[in-house]
C-alpha cells in the first residue's frame, strides 16, 4: 500500500456525475479508483479521463454487490474515503421497473456500507437526490422540508439516506454526509465527457442535444398545462462541475460530521422551466429546435429549486457555471460524440 496517497474509491465513476467528480478529486490532490460495472456508462470514459487529467485512472470491472471483489480491492489500497454513485436513476424506467432500483440501490449501499465498517473507512459521501422532496408544498425547499416520493427511484434515495442514518448510529467512526443535487446538466469544458445516455435520454438537456444533432426528430415537452408561468416543469438546473466540486468539498467537510449524517441541497437556488431550457439552447446555439407537447409524464412533479444557504456557508461552495455555460458545454460533447460515432 502507498500510504502517502489519498485513495477515494468512487463508485459508478465512469458515469456522468462520477467522471466529472473524478476530475475534481485529481485537481485537489486526491488519487481516485474506479469501481464500475459499466451498466450504464461508457468503457473508453476512462482514456478520456486520462486525457483530461493526464493520469493513470486506477478502475475495477466490478459490481458493487460483489463484496468478495470489493474486499479484494479495499485490501489492495488504503482507501481514505468512499463516494457513492452507483445506482439506477431514472424516474420513468423507476415507474416501470421498480425491482430493478430496488436491487440495485439497496444492494450496492449495503455492500459499500459493509465494506466500510470492515475496513474502517471514515468517510462516505453518499449521491442522494432532490428526489426525496417529492412533490413540495414550499418552494424552495431547504434541508428540513418534508421528505417524501413520488416514484420508485425517489424512494430508493429515501430509504438509501435513512439505511446509511441507521448505519452511523451502530458505526460511528463511519462519518457520511448525503448531497441531495437537483438536475445536473452540461459537460466538461474539454468536451470529451458529459451526460452520455444509453439509448433514449432520460434527462431533458440530453433529449435536446440529439434532437439539435439529428438523432431524435423532435423533442416532446410532458404537459404544458401545470400551474407555472409558461405551463412547463421547473428545475433547478446544476452544472456538473460545480456539482462534482461539491462532492469533493463534501469529502474534505465529513470529518466534521457526528453521529447523524450531515445532509445538504446541491442547486443553484433558482428555476428553469422547460421551455425557457429550450429558448436558451436556441438563442445559445442558433438552431431553432422541433418540439411538440405531450402529455404528463408519470413521476414528475410541477416545480422544485433549491435553497442553498446551508451548503453555502458550510461547504463554502456555490455554484459558479451559468444555463448558457451548460447548453453550450453540452453541445460541444453532443457534436464530439457524433464524430467520434462516425469514426468507430
Amino acid at each position: 500500500m502507498d500510504s502517502g496517497k489519498k485513495y477515494i474509491l468512487v463508485t459508478g465513476g465512469a458515469g456522468y456525475i462520477g467522471s466529472h467528480t473524478v476530475v475534481a478529486l485529481i485537481e485537489k490532490g486526491f488519487t481516485p479508483i474506479i469501481v464500475d460495472d459499466f451498466r450504464n456508462s461508457n468503457r473508453d470514459v476512462i482514456p478520456r479521463l486520462e486525457k483530461i487529467t493526464n493520469e493513470e485512472i486506477i478502475y475495477f470491472d466490478a459490481a458493487c454487490q460483489n463484496l468478495e471483489r470489493l474486499r479484494g480491492i479495499f485490501s489492495q489500497f488504503e482507501v481514505y474515503g468512499i463516494i457513492h454513485f452507483a445506482a439506477d436513476k431514472a424516474v420513468g424506467e423507476s415507474m416501470e421497473n421498480p425491482l430493478k432500483y430496488f436491487d440495485n440501490n439497496f444492494g450496492s449501499l449495503t455492500s459499500m456500507l459493509e465494506v466500510a465498517k470492515e475496513f474502517k473507512v471514515g468517510r462516505f459521501v453518499f449521491s442522494s437526490s432532490c428526489t426525496v422532496y417529492g412533490e413540495p408544498e414550499v418552494i424552495p425547499v431547504n434541508e428540513q422540508s418534508p421528505v417524501s416520493y413520488s416514484s420508485p427511484y425517489g424512494f430508493t434515495k429515501k430509504v438509501c439516506e435513512e439505511m446509511i442514518q441507521q448505519f452511523v448510529q451502530s458505526c460511528p467512526e463511519v462519518k457520511s454526509t448525503l448531497l441531495r443535487y437537483f438536475n445536473p446538466v452540461g459537460a466538461h469544458e474539454s468536451g470529451i465527457i458529459g451526460e452520455e445516455p444509453d439509448g433514449k435520454p432520460n434527462n431533458l438537456l440530453p433529449f435536446i442535444t440529439q434532437t439539435a444533432a439529428g438523432v431524435r426528430k423532435e423533442l416532446t415537452v410532458f404537459g404544458d398545462d401545470y400551474d407555472t408561468p409558461d405551463g412547463t416543469c421547473i428545475r433547478d438546473y446544476i452544472h456538473v462541475v460545480d456539482l462534482a466540486e461539491a462532492h469533493v468539498a463534501a469529502l474534505e467537510k465529513t470529518d466534521e460530521a457526528n453521529i447523524n449524517p450531515m445532509i445538504y441541497n446541491v442547486g443553484t437556488g433558482k428555476g428553469s422551466s422547460v421551455l425557457e431550457m429550450i429558448k436558451t439552447f436556441e438563442k445559445v446555439t442558433g438552431i431553432d429546435l422541433p418540439y411538440k407537447i405531450g402529455p404528463r409524464r408519470d413521476g414528475d412533479i410541477k416545480e422544485i429549486f433549491a435553497n442553498t444557504d446551508k451548503v453555502n456557508s458550510e461547504l463554502n461552495w456555490e455554484s459558479q457555471k451559468t444555463i448558457e455555460d451548460a447548453i453550450s458545454t453540452a453541445w460541444a460533447f453532443e457534436k464530439y460524440i457524433r464524430e467520434k460515432r462516425k469514426s468507430e
